[in-house]
């Protein structure tokens, strides 16, 4: 197995072994004082965020503004929004990048899979036929080519254009 050498992960991970609990990286993001370079979309419950460690150039979360771990803790405005703007993240994600697919999911819970336990978070990754390359596979390494700061360019124009616009399917739902 190849190393990859990450020394920026250290804090992270001996604060996770010394059983410190870090402060919530997305209630973190939106600090007045300094708000994440990553954020690429705020709307007036959730927001949308560039993973600091991608499994693909785009891959973001929607995130709840509130710190709640569970759906069930959502308010109908936050549940509301939160699918909302993950429909807005798909076709940005598509749109900016050509994605053929999309994985879409949360881990609720460390038992899950959870990365950030406590702060609920859906996770968006762009797929495109034939992504998967030696470096993966045989390297088991990824390659992410585009830096976090030009992702965040390409993606906040295209998040702001898309959330102003009204869905075609805001209408009540039908039982078609």
């Amino acid at each position: 197995m190849q190393r990859l050498w990450a020394p920026w992960r250290l804090k992270y991970v001996t604060g996770a072994a010394a059983g410190e609990s870090p402060a919530c990286v997305f209630c973190a993001a939106l600090d007045p004082a300094g708000p994440s370079p990553h954020l690429v979309f705020r709307g007036e419950c959730t927001f949308a965020i560039l993973n600091k460690y991608p499994y693909n150039n785009g891959h973001l979360m929607v995130v709840p503004m509130r710190h709640i771990a569970r759906l069930a803790d959502a308010t109908a405005a936050e549940l509301t929004e939160l699918i909302t703007l993950t429909r807005v993240a798909e076709m940005a994600l598509t749109e900016s990048y050509g994605a053929h697919g999309i994985n879409v999911g949360m881990n609720l819970g460390r038992p899950a899979g959870a990365g950030v336990v406590g702060h609920l978070h859906v996770h968006l990754v762009p797929r495109w036929d034939g992504d998967t390359n030696f470096m993966t596979v045989v390297g088991d390494t990824r390659v992410v080519p585009e830096e976090p700061a030009a992702s965040v360019a390409r993606l906040k124009p295209v998040f702001e254009r898309l959330a102003a616009v009204p869905s075609a399917g805001d209408a009540p739902c039908s039982s078609s």
